[in-house]
């Protein structure tokens, strides 16, 4: 793939912080809204969760996930157009008491530092969604399917 065809990737995921997030329910698909942070080489998104929430509860039972990322609706013109991402992948729990762990929460907090007094909560997780590809459509006839690899090569560009 071209930087043409990268950029708009990376640019997408690094401008926002808030996704939907599809997991899979007892009772078939149910989707949410997470905040996320991306990994360094977009080789993980962290993910701060309740136990408490249906999603937490959906990926213990079935770890396959999927984050689907928008550009913003201008509220105007076809919102077909707008540039979006979907990352499926394996969401993982980030052992506490592991360095792993102290890194990804101090580089969550880093971009999320509202979220500090969440990690004070017992029922709270942190997991990471490793990527196995992304599906990436920026508009009408402009849609690429990227491996793990092909999303790393996408975070190389600013």
């Amino acid at each position: 793939m071209n930087v043409a065809e990268l950029q708009p990737i990376a640019t997408l995921i690094r401008d926002h912080r808030w996704a939907a997030l599809a997991t899979q329910g007892s009772e078939g698909p149910e989707a949410s809204w997470v905040a996320y942070v991306a990994e360094e080489g977009f080789s993980g998104f962290l993910l701060h969760l309740s136990r408490l929430a249906a999603h937490t509860r959906n990926l213990l039972d079935n770890p396959r996930a999927c984050l689907a990322i928008s550009e913003q609706d201008k509220e105007s013109g076809d919102p077909q157009e707008l540039a979006r991402v979907m990352i499926q992948g394996r969401v993982a729990i980030i052992p506490a008491e592991t360095t792993d762990y102290r890194a990804s929460a101090s580089r969550y907090i880093h971009c999320l530092p509202q979220a500090k007094r969440l990690f004070t909560f017992s029922d709270f997780l942190l997991l990471r969604l490793t990527p196995t590809k992304a599906r990436f459509v920026g508009g009408f006839a402009r849609a690429y399917t990227l491996d793990a690899g092909q999303l790393q090569e996408a975070a190389a560009f600013p």
